[in-house]
């Protein structure tokens, strides 16, 4: 208990010392919380665009992303007249670009897609999805930041096209982002008849096992993954899980330098302090857990403060005009415990040379250092 009391009462004697210590624990926090937040969030809308109502994945094999996929119109006829399919629904993936805008998604779409039934219409109606020509039907979010309305005419790569009708839906990517009716997507992007994937729905998912078993025997061309399996294994999720870590790891890292210097430098101005702690009986795994005691307390208002900034910051980003539909950031119980642990190792981390040196001090010797 004492050495705690020590260590809290060395803290406020050098508050600008410790201040920076805490600084650079909060960085590491935040950064951390807001990188991993809204890349979960991301990861997490574009899974549930490809889960829309469907048991299953259906895409071209060995291929190394979802936009370069492509399932015949051939091998879709195969999959709706398996027994098993009780719908299948082709998506194709684009990136267009607009005056301002150089990157917006793009859906191609059937006018029976489950997207479209189960999106809020603003403006048109769904029944008109692909009725005539030269329209292009809109989200809420792309609506607003391409200033465009039903009836208007906007420039979109290299075309241009009548908005059709506008809708508003939950995924932020979807409502940030352009659709066309299938066989129009598949001209404009020069697909042929081409999808991205397609969306299978069984009659009895029990049946699962089988149905990916006999279309893999039939189209060898093409692989069937379940949706956990394919969160699980699809390369663009787990490289963006990578960089968030390694970038928040990197902040925590800085966070650790300037533990280190803090305690460093707690340590050398306090020599004869330590020295009179020893001959008072403090032994040398005393001297090594108060230095380990200012560590730790520095990684808890870190650790607080981070969250505070990290919070804040994904507060203000979600209602920025540019981002707001794109950012959802979602929060891990999980990821808020790693934060949490890293802070605290970080932490331990930087303390370890100043615990090693100030419990290496010999009391005699000390009392001489000026």
């Amino acid at each position: 208990m004492r050495v705690l009391s020590l260590a809290c009462t060395n803290l406020r004697r050098h508050r600008w010392r410790a201040f920076i210590g805490i600084a650079g624990i909060a960085f590491g926090v935040a950064a951390m919380l807001t990188i991993l937040a809204i890349v979960t969030g991301a990861i997490g809308m574009f899974q549930r665009i490809l889960a829309s109502d469907s048991h299953y994945l259906v895409f071209e094999r060995n291929v190394s992303d979802l936009f370069f996929s492509s399932v015949t119109r051939e091998q879709v006829a195969l999959i709706r007249a398996r027994p098993e399919v009780a719908a299948a629904h082709p998506v194709l993936f684009g990136i267009v670009s607009a005056p301002d805008h150089p990157v917006i998604t793009c859906f191609g779409v059937e006018r029976d897609d489950p997207r479209l039934a189960k999106a809020e219409w603003r403006a048109g109606r769904r029944e008109d999805f692909g009725v005539r020509e030269g329209e292009i039907f809109l989200g809420s979010r792309a609506a607003e930041f391409l200033r465009a309305a039903t009836g208007d005419t906007i420039a979109i790569g290299r075309g241009t096209f009548r908005v059709g009708g506008v809708f508003k839906t939950e995924n932020g990517f979807e409502d940030g982002g352009v659709f066309l009716p299938l066989d129009v997507a598949q001209a404009f992007f020069s697909r042929g008849s081409a999808a991205s994937v397609v969306l299978v729905q069984l009659r009895d998912e029990n049946r699962g096992a089988e149905f990916k078993r006999a279309l893999e025997a039939q189209e060898p061309g093409v692989i069937a993954l379940e949706n956990r399996e394919f969160n699980a294994s699809y390369n663009s999720f787990k490289i963006l899980n990578f960089t968030a870590w390694a970038v928040g790891i990197c902040a925590f890292c800085l966070g650790g330098l300037g533990v280190a210097n803090t305690m460093l430098l707690s340590v050398f101005t306090r020599i004869r302090e330590i020295a009179v702690l020893r001959v008072c009986g403090f032994s040398r795994s005393q001297v090594a857990g108060l230095i380990f005691g200012e560590a730790a307390a520095l990684a808890a208002a870190g650790v607080v403060s981070g969250f505070a900034i990290g919070y804040a910051l994904l507060a203000v980003l979600q209602r920025v005009p540019r981002f707001q539909g794109y950012v959802q950031a979602v929060i891990d119980p999980l990821v808020l415990s790693g934060i949490v642990v890293t802070a605290f190792v970080t932490a331990a981390g930087g303390a370890i040379y100043p615990a090693r040196f100030a419990s290496r001090i010999e009391p005699a010797e000390a009392l001489r250092y000026e």
